[in-house]
């Protein structure tokens, strides 16, 4: 694995805990709803890109 992808290996990854503490204070507050589906959406995406630079 080359330095560009180990780099963007980390930013997902960083970008995944920042994401998922959104997530987390968007649960608390169910004003709207298809917020929390946007976000989980988002984190599943990052997840899945994470996965496949790692092949």
């Amino acid at each position: 694995m080359d330095k560009k992808t180990k780099k963007k290996l980390e930013i997902l990854r960083q970008r995944v805990e920042k994401t998922q503490k959104i997530l987390a204070s968007a649960r608390e507050q169910t004003d709207e709803a298809d917020e929390v589906e946007k976000i989980e959406q988002q984190i599943s995406d990052m997840k899945l890109e994470i996965s496949n630079l790692k092949k």
